[in-house]
């Protein structure tokens, strides 16, 4: 649906890219190469978005980089709407729905890096873990959310670009 408010496929994977996960830079040859765009393209939209405080430029020496605002007073709604649309919400919702005693659950690979390829990484961390429940629940998130996703359970997440969507309170 945010494809219908936002016409521009380049500033929707933009938005995609920094506001997914807050972590996530990028400059402008780099992000015409992972988006196969022109570069034209990209700088037109990510002039766009910086004139408008939502992204901040870094220089590097001879680069510059761009990251999300997160100062900036729609970073929260923008995070939280991109989220939505990526459908983090309703997996995690039902992965916390009977899954056992989970300490985190964090996306890594594609959609960690801000990339909308259609197939999650989900590693869940905790202690009796129901994995039966995991085996049945891919396909009731795919119809849910219509991505593809691997789940992988482990004691503790540690991969660099883990994107957190929960983590239990002490």
């Amino acid at each position: 649906m945010l494809d219908y408010l936002i016409t521009s496929k380049t500033r929707l994977r933009l938005l995609i890219k920094f506001f997914s996960n807050p972590k996530n830079q990028g400059h402008l040859r780099g992000l015409a190469e992972e988006f196969g765009e022109s570069t034209n393209s990209i700088r037109k939209e990510l002039n766009h978005l910086s004139e408008a405080g939502l992204l901040l430029k870094i220089a590097d020496n001879n680069k510059i980089d761009y990251k999300a605002n997160t100062e900036h007073p729609l970073f929260s709604n923008l995070h939280d709407l991109i989220q939505k649309y990526l459908g983090f919400d309703k997996l995690l919702a039902t992965v916390l729905e009977r899954m056992g005693d989970v300490n985190e659950v964090a996306l890594v690979g594609d959609y960690a890096r801000g990339l909308h390829t259609g197939r999650l990484k989900v590693q869940i961390a905790g202690e009796e873990v129901n994995g039966e429940y995991l085996e049945r629940l891919s396909e009731r998130i795919k119809e849910l959310i219509d991505n593809e996703v691997e789940f992988q359970v482990t004691d503790q997440i540690t991969h660099p670009e883990a994107l957190f969507l929960y983590q239990k309170s002490c």
